[in-house]
């Protein structure tokens, strides 16, 4: 009942149907959690055309290559696109980073973990380089650095251990500090800003099939404006995004979706003006791009 209450709620609140144009009707994917409410206004409205997967399956959706729009990792769209694996080129970027330094430990300070163990998540991913990046510009020594899994286990560890040192991700940090207020974070987006000037850094993107582009250029310009503005409700409307995300089961209530959404840097920047920003990114670990910056007909851009 909740979840029928919250799509007539956010249904009624915008009737514009942007899924459609010129009588095409538009398919995305995209990983369940914080990169999927970049779409969540958009999908809640004809939510028969998305699709939301684990995280760890979005790969596949590149090789199926059933959707007309995906959300997903930066670089692994373009380590994929470079390998011939897939055809999808990068939209626009859409989220720019959601994890955090977080502790339970009295008055914690970033300058705590010089020295200490530092638990991550995600070894040889995009997201762990950033982080050794941000804190190596930063002058944050610390003694170890171990990894789990994924924020869902730093999170656990956060709330199991009164001395630990985590990096999680936004929806589990709001999560963990609903069950525990003693916990304090630092968002890496600060650190990063810190050490390059940049407001985050390139996380996940809208990559839009070239077939699509080719058949369909009308309804692509239609679903990217779309998503841009549905990004920019994440900022400027967070309770009729959580709403949504809630009623997509995105994110698993009002409370931690109302808090979560403004840390998780959701945003809408078009391929090119994001461009200088991607090879950035892609610099500070090129493995996690195939070896190579992207090249030139891996943006799009709308005639």
């Amino acid at each position: 009942m909740k979840k029928l209450f919250a799509l007539i709620l956010v249904a009624l609140l915008s009737l514009t149907c942007t899924a459609c144009a010129e009588g095409y009707t538009v398919t995305a994917s995209a990983p369940s959690g914080a990169p999927a409410l970049a779409l969540a206004t958009i999908a809640v409205k004809a939510p028969e055309n998305f699709t939301f997967v684990a995280a760890e399956t979005i790969s596949a959706e590149f090789a199926s290559a059933k959707a007309d729009f995906i959300v997903a990792p930066v670089n692994a769209g373009a380590k994929l696109y470079m390998m011939g694996k897939s055809t999808y080129k990068l939209a626009g970027v859409v989220s720019w980073g959601n994890l955090y330094v977080a502790s339970q430990k009295a008055d914690f300070q970033l300058a705590d973990m010089n020295g200490a163990k530092v638990v991550l998540f995600g070894e040889n991913t995009i997201n762990a380089a950033v982080v050794n990046y941000a804190l190596e510009k930063n002058g944050i020594v610390p003694a170890s650095i171990e990894y789990l899994a994924g924020a869902a286990q730093t999170q656990a560890l956060l709330l199991t251990d009164a001395e630990a040192i985590v990096v999680t991700a936004e929806p589990a940090l709001t999560a963990a500090m609903m069950k525990n207020p003693a916990i304090t974070a630092y968002a890496v987006n600060d650190l990063y800003k810190a050490a390059t000037g940049y407001e985050g850094y390139t996380q996940a993107a809208l990559f839009v099939k070239a077939e699509t582009i080719e058949s369909q250029p009308e309804a692509v310009k239609a679903f990217i404006e779309a998503v841009a503005a549905s990004c920019e409700q994440a900022t400027n409307d967070v309770e009729v995004v959580a709403n949504a995300a809630v009623a997509l089961e995105i994110l698993p209530n009002v409370k931690v979706a109302t808090q979560a959404i403004p840390g998780c840097a959701v945003r809408f920047v078009n391929a090119l003006d994001a461009r200088e920003q991607i090879e950035f990114t892609a610099n500070i670990d090129l493995s996690q791009f195939g070896g190579a910056l992207p090249a030139d007909d891996f943006y799009y851009v709308a005639e």
